[in-house]
């Protein structure tokens, strides 16, 4: 049995891996599937303090809560920024870290640091009538999404050193997304010994497009 702990993207909530979470279950392996603060089923307690380092707190908690010694954490999209952070607290303790079509930031990055100029348009523009939250990019729509707290956004990840004490590192790189940020991550990562490279054929959403392929990486990681 291996522990799984999976966390989401911007401007969606745990629905997001319902799939593979109900699959990892069934397979017999226990799974945190992170609520976050402001997001999905939570998206009532949404407010403009929330930050990066609540998120990263959220997900340490629920690991905690459910007892978890060691186990594999897996992140999509921004949703990296959090598996990031908390790898910087619980290193020793991760057996292997899966980035899914998902940013890689370095200490001292924020998503602001690891995007662009259409992005940051975006960001900006959502405050003119929803300040401290970010409304879904545009290409993203879909009712279950629901505002981002810009300060998650904006707030850097600080390594600490425990993060290069998990020895495997995953990335899967969706390369029939566009216009996509990770194109910048697939070049670093491809040829890189220290990373397990993959590439699905699909949209951003590779837990919805690609359902299987995601499923045996992830049980790969047992």
């Amino acid at each position: 049995m291996t522990d799984y702990v999976l966390v989401h993207g911007a401007w969606c909530g745990s629905w997001a891996w319902a799939r593979h979470e109900a699959e990892l279950a069934a397979a017999g392996h226990r799974v945190v599937n992170a609520n976050l603060t402001g997001l999905g089923s939570s998206a009532d307690e949404f407010h403009p303090g929330i930050t990066l380092t609540t998120m990263i707190d959220d997900v340490c908690a629920q690991i905690a809560a459910a007892g978890l010694d060691r186990f594999v954490l897996a992140g999509h999209s921004w949703g990296s920024m959090v598996i990031t952070g908390v790898a910087a607290r619980l290193g020793a303790r991760i057996d292997a870290i899966v980035y899914v079509d998902a940013f890689v930031p370095q200490d001292g990055q924020s998503l602001w640091d690891l995007t662009g100029d259409f992005e940051h348009d975006h960001y900006v523009d959502s405050q003119k009538f929803h300040p401290g939250a970010v409304a879904p990019l545009p290409g993203l729509a879909s009712p279950m999404l629901t505002p981002h707290p810009l300060l998650t956004l904006l707030e850097a990840v600080r390594l600490t050193g425990e993060e290069v004490k998990i020895p495997r590192r995953i990335y899967i790189f969706a390369n029939d997304w566009q216009p996509t940020p990770f194109a910048q991550f697939s070049r670093a990562l491809k040829n890189d010994p220290a990373w397990e490279y993959h590439e699905a054929k699909c949209g951003h959403f590779v837990m919805a497009d690609q359902p299987e392929q995601l499923m045996e990486i992830l049980l790969s990681c047992v």
